[in-house]
């Protein structure tokens, strides 16, 4: 009888066939590059990304330069600037000046700068913040109803009032801007993250990792922190578009930021009084903050579509 034997210096891979890990990371890809929200999103939002970055090397000047000889000269004009240090130069206003003698340009393409630094940082605050504060509560029973009531509590104050009463309490500065609306927008998130804990707490491979006396600071990092992460993502785009609202409201109304800093709410709140005779002082950073935006959101959908395939079919 003829026998059959294994070759020990068989390849290894004869017998395992290869894994293919990168397969869930390719599948999500594909599904963000089908999304036109994300294409279109992604887009505008790295337009605004590069605006705000290369301002220095995108035709513009010292925003803060003032010319009141060329105030409210309309886009697309071009005049002798000279600025109060005796500086001249012929210049061209692709967006025109406002009041000062300003260009509207540099002014607009600074203030991306502010706008998105402080989407960003508010969106990475509040989602920190909500993110420990939602674990503790979902997870640990006894704490929950402490926690929870005190969020709602925070919730029940606008937004926009509690970052007013932040801000008149300190100096108005940048810091202290992200930090009111952070404080705000961290209830929403912890409630979100709160949610998810407990949902993913029952699951039957947390129970056993229980039962296997696995170190709660593990099985929170191994087991539930992944399953956080989408939800968090998505929540963290609606922020930054929330935030930069927020923020151009405060600068607006005069709450915000000081004059000095060039900020689309700012830029907007000087023009205000001019708006019937000059409306473009207004519109124009308007534009671009709604573009922003919009951008933001388009590219916040999308993510969640990708991410949670199953959102459509239940009728989102």
């Amino acid at each position: 009888m003829t026998s059959i034997s294994l070759r020990d210096d068989a390849p290894a891979s004869a017998a395992v066939p290869p894994a293919a890990p990168r397969a869930p990371a390719r599948s999500l890809l594909r599904r963000l590059l089908a999304n036109g929200g994300v294409r279109i999103g992604g887009v505008l939002l790295a337009a605004m990304l590069l605006l705000a970055v290369a301002a220095p090397w995108l035709g513009t000047i010292d925003p803060n330069a003032m010319d009141p000889a060329n105030s409210h000269l309309p886009p697309g004009a071009r005049a002798e600037f000279t600025t109060l240090a005796g500086d001249s130069f012929d210049r061209f206003f692709p967006l025109g000046t406002d009041s000062m003698g300003r260009d509207l340009w540099s002014r607009t393409a600074y203030g991306a700068r502010i706008s998105l630094s402080v989407g960003v940082a508010v969106a990475l605050g509040s989602v920190a913040f909500g993110l420990v504060v939602g674990m503790v509560a979902g997870y640990f029973r006894r704490l929950d109803g402490v926690i929870m009531r005190v969020m709602d509590g925070m919730m029940a104050i606008p937004g926009i009032l509690f970052a007013i009463v932040l801000v008149a309490v300190w100096r108005p500065s940048l810091l202290t801007v992200i930090l009111a609306i952070v404080v705000p927008e961290t209830p929403r998130v912890a409630r979100l993250v709160r949610s998810v804990v407990l949902s993913v707490r029952e699951e039957p491979y947390v129970e056993a990792a229980v039962a296997l006396d696995t170190p709660t600071w593990k099985l929170m990092l191994r087991h539930i922190l992944p399953n956080t992460v989408a939800p968090l993502i998505v929540q963290g785009t609606f922020i930054c578009a929330a935030a930069m609202l927020v923020e151009a409201v405060m600068s607006f109304l005069g709450i915000g930021l000081p004059s000095e800093v060039p900020t689309w709410g700012n830029i907007m709140s000087e023009g205000r009084t001019h708006f019937t005779s000059h409306p473009s002082t207004v519109l124009l950073p308007g534009f671009f903050l709604a573009l922003t935006v919009l951008a933001v959101n388009m590219l916040g959908d999308g993510l969640r579509d990708a991410l949670d395939p199953k959102f459509k079919a239940r009728g989102g």
